[in-house]
């Protein structure tokens, strides 16, 4: 991934924190002489250095036990218009951008076909999303039959994360003034999207502030 230095944010802690809280990640590999992408949910295990999920056994990704993949995870995008920088009225030299969030997983794809470590993975993942809702549902509570039918349909997938590359192009290049102007443009625009790129912006300013 191109990323220069200024938006770079490698740090594991940082890029586990955004794929736990974005875990549909786009599963790219090769296929052939093509490439080949799928939107799975992956949930990451930071000490054991891996992440898990699961697939349809129709799913081509079935057949993939020891490829070499790239998970990609977004925690969301914003466009950035010129009118909110002050360069604008002063001298005109602006131009449009988009500010983003990704973690680049790189590693080797297992997979396993194991009713217990699925249903392990299954209720880790339920558990870690319904707890946000107040734990409205977990796996026992579905019937004992239902269950072994869906585990029978899918197998699991696991990937040994061999690196992690994290990207948060957040106005940094930017001067204060200009940053203020995009931050309030971005609240502007009364939409999650923007707000949640807005707050990410004030997390760096703060961060930068305790730090001179």
């Amino acid at each position: 991934m191109y990323c220069p230095p200024l938006f770079a944010a490698n740090d594991p802690a940082h890029c586990y924190a955004l794929m736990r809280a974005h875990p549909l990640a786009h599963l790219v590999r090769q296929d052939g002489g093509a490439l080949a992408a799928d939107a799975v949910v992956l949930w990451p295990d930071a000490e054991a250095g891996v992440l898990r999920g699961h697939v349809a056994r129709v799913n081509p990704l079935s057949a993939c036990d020891g490829a070499g993949v790239l998970a990609i995870f977004s925690a969301g995008d914003a466009y950035v218009s010129p009118g909110w920088l002050p360069g604008k009225a002063e001298h005109g030299r602006v131009v449009p951008t988009w500010n983003y969030r990704v973690v680049h997983a790189h590693g080797r794809l297992r997979v396993v076909d194991d009713a217990a470590w699925l249903r392990a993975q299954m209720e880790v993942l339920t558990d870690a999303q319904e707890g946000v809702l107040g734990a409205n549902w977990r796996v026992d509570d579905a019937p004992a039959d239902y269950i072994a039918a869906m585990l029978g349909v899918v197998v699991g997938i696991e990937i040994a994360i061999s690196a992690l590359e994290g990207k948060d192009k957040l106005s940094q290049n930017r001067s204060v003034a200009e940053r203020a102007g995009v931050r309030q443009g971005l609240a502007a625009r009364g939409e999650a999207a923007s707000a949640a790129i807005a707050a990410a912006m004030n997390r760096i300013e703060a961060d930068q502030g305790e730090r001179s």
